[in-house]
């Protein structure tokens, strides 16, 4: 997600990002300098100008053709250094991702033209985890992959890359949510209980394995967050919630018409570890106050890491009590919901009241 938006074109939204010196406004505009002659990226380290010797354009040819030349320090008709270094950060992802068996940091580095020291501190900035995190989170999603093929259990867990069949296991409940063979059998054997309701967003999907609440899913059609809980896990066992379970599912509604109340049941969390740690951050944001990706990036050590937040919001299957309808856009708008901007808007106004 870009700090600076396509669609703002004022130049004192474009200003404040050359006072930040904003490398995620780089290739939205550039700016130049009357009295040098120069026109710069927005991240450039130069001294900063005077605002009113400060003009703002959409192109390096729209400012040769005003009479200005390009700096020589940011060199803006090039490639960005945050662009040079994504690609070695990208190159280094397909490195690891395609290697039968993960590779060292010294090859990989060596591989994209980087010090070890210096792509492990660009790869973790950019995308939130270590490369080693990113090699495990690669093995077990060949693992899955396998699984769903069809193939044995133990072929797909030595296939991606694992040396013994205990070291996968040891991980599998958490990564899995259950045991290989159980997930290679599209959850046979696995209890899933659920129950649908309505609340004033709408209907409401929960479901709970025996480690927690697993899905919280709100829509409008009541037949499809069944069917988006089915094609997970087809051959898993659903059945409807006792006594205690409706209590749970009391809860939850409650959750969703005063969700500044905090929801004490358990919750059966399963992500890849950088998600994980997204959805920590998102619960520590008090009701009836907002954070921005960016804010969230920065509070995990990784301020690059702004899609891959923005993606971990998208992929939170608990609505309300992993509060992503708290992360906002830079400018305070609203971005993409998984369930729909206007439920967004309506959880967080009715936070803002009870405030």
């Amino acid at each position: 997600m870009c700090l600076i938006e396509p669609n703002l074109r004022q130049d004192e939204d474009r200003w404040a990002a050359v006072v930040r010196r904003d490398a995620e406004a780089d290739g939205v505009f550039l700016y130049a300098v009357r009295t040098t002659g120069v026109y710069c990226r927005p991240s450039c380290r130069a001294r900063a100008p005077l605002r009113q010797n400060v003009a703002f354009f959409d192109s390096g040819q729209a400012a040769q053709a005003a009479g200005f030349r390009p700096c020589k320090r940011c060199m803006p008709e090039g490639l960005s250094r945050q662009q040079i270094q994504g690609r070695a950060v990208a190159e280094a992802c397909r490195i690891i991702a395609q290697a039968e068996q993960p590779p060292s940091l010294q090859a990989v580095a060596r591989a994209v033209g980087l010090s070890p020291h210096h792509l492990h501190r660009l790869f973790k900035a950019a995308t939130g985890i270590t490369p080693s995190a990113y090699a495990v989170a690669c093995r077990v999603e060949r693992v899955r992959d396998g699984l769903i093929r069809e193939g044995s259990v133990t072929a797909a867990i030595y296939d991606a890359g694992y040396g013994s069949n205990g070291r996968f296991y040891a991980t599998s409940d958490a990564v899995l949510g259950m045991s290989p063979s159980a997930f290679r059998a599209g959850g046979e054997g696995a209890s899933i209980r659920f129950a649908i309701g309505q609340c004033s967003l709408g209907a409401i999907l929960v479901a709970a394995t025996q480690r927690g609440i697993c899905a919280i899913l709100i829509g409008d059609d009541p037949q499809a967050l069944l069917r988006d809980l089915q094609d997970r896990f087809p051959r898993a066992d659903l059945g409807g919630g006792d006594a205690g379970f409706e209590a749970w599912m009391a809860q939850v509604v409650g959750l969703v018409e005063a969700p500044t109340i905090s929801l004490d049941l358990p919750l059966d969390i399963r992500g890849t570890a950088f998600q994980q740690r997204v959805w920590q951050a998102l619960r520590a944001i008090p009701p009836g106050s907002t954070a921005t990706y960016t804010q969230i990036a920065a509070a995990l050590g990784a301020p690059k890491a702004v899609r891959a937040v923005a993606g971990a919001c998208a992929a939170n299957a608990l609505a309300v009590a992993i509060p992503c309808h708290r992360v906002v856009r830079q400018d305070g708008s609203l971005s993409g919901y998984r369930w729909g901007v206007e439920r967004k808007r309506a959880l967080l106004d009715r936070e803002a009241s009870r405030r």
